[in-house]
């Protein structure tokens, strides 16, 4: 399946790449391998030597470049070869890999896999809840056997929670909620809000409200291509404004490891501010989301997958439900800019 190029992908949480040693992982299909170079600055080239095609990430980190366990050639974060440490020494012309623009921001490692002078740091969608300045971010990472796609329904359609999640998520009122769906250029928002709702005790705990209140509960999805998402989940006792309510920001993000395989980052941000009580509070809610994501959703998602096949999404007909609108209205909105970049738009 063709994926966008010309977009910022997650790539990694930023304490993913080591100060010293490589980290690889596969994006869009393609082994890439991760590094920091003498300044701390990640660099990104494809795991693959010219040579002879050994992974590079076999090899060692040598300062400004990695050495290939094979025959020693040694490559940059240019992805230029730097040293033949066989006869003269000659680089030969090809011997260089493929580089990808690479961004450390909001907790977390961004790449670039399509023209590398379309690569505008300005472009990566705003995560400042994870700014490591202002928050402690308690992260996590999930792999699943489904498409990314299948991923960002998943959470662009929460009238699944009352069903999927019913003990930690969801509640008899989900379905019944009021939604709306709005799109400001290539952004698109699903707004869900329940009235008068009694929650499963988890979320009264986390949202400091106390048992059995009736609550207004919101859930409100910003989705940015090709599947970063912004949740924010809040509620207040019914009747109140949202400002008398607890919202909390949680970042979803998705990025195709294969067709149909998915690296999933998630994460819990705190006020640094509120010092060691506030990274507690963020891990242990984090964990606790950790369980339903981890035994309900990838499950359902990977079973989808598994069911679906090969087929593409729209050629097997999807019968469409209410709630479905906002999944839809982005994956529209991916197809169009993905069609539109094949045609050299």
């Amino acid at each position: 399946m063709p994926f966008l190029k010309n977009t910022w992908y997650v790539a990694g949480w930023d304490n993913e790449v080591p100060a010293e040693g490589l980290f690889t992982r596969t994006l869009l299909n393609i082994p890439v391998l991760f590094f920091r170079d003498e300044s701390g600055k990640v660099q990104a080239i494809h795991d693959r030597c010219p040579h002879r095609f050994a992974p590079l990430s076999m090899g060692r980190h040598c300062g400004n470049a990695v050495q290939c366990a094979y025959h020693g050639l040694e490559f940059n974060g240019s992805g230029a070869c730097s040293k033949n440490p066989h006869g003269d020494g000659k680089i030969p012309r090809a011997a260089k890999v493929e580089a990808y623009p690479v961004v450390e921001k909001y907790s977390l490692i961004w790449i670039w896999m399509g023209d590398k002078e379309a690569a505008d740091e300005a472009l990566i969608p705003d995560f400042s809840c994870m700014d490591p300045e202002r928050f402690y971010v308690a992260k996590r990472y999930l792999h699943a056997k489904a498409n990314y796609v299948l991923e960002s329904d998943n959470i662009l359609d929460l009238s699944h929670i009352q069903f999927l999640h019913p003990s930690t998520l969801g509640s008899d009122h989900v379905s019944q909620a009021i939604t709306s769906i709005e799109q400001n250029e290539n952004t698109v928002w699903s707004f869900r809000q329940t009235v008068n709702e009694i929650m499963p005790d988890f979320l009264y705990a986390a949202m400091g409200i106390p048992q059995d209140t009736p609550v207004d509960r919101w859930t409100d999805v910003r989705w940015d291509a090709p599947a970063n998402m912004l949740l924010m989940a809040g509620a207040t006792p019914t009747g109140a404004p949202r400002s008398d309510g607890t919202e909390t920001p949680l970042p979803h993000l998705f990025s195709p490891e294969t067709d149909t395989t998915t690296h999933y980052w998630f994460a819990f941000p705190m006020p640094i501010q509120m010092g060691e009580q506030g990274a507690a509070i963020a891990e242990q809610q984090v964990s606790g989301l950790e369980v339903p994501f981890s035994t309900e959703d990838l499950p359902m998602l990977e079973a989808q997958q598994k069911m679906m096949g090969d087929n593409e999404f729209w050629d097997m007909k999807p019968i469409l439900l209410v709630g479905d609108a906002a999944a839809v209205r982005a994956r529209r909105v991916l197809d169009k800019m993905i069609a539109a970049e094949q045609a050299g738009e």
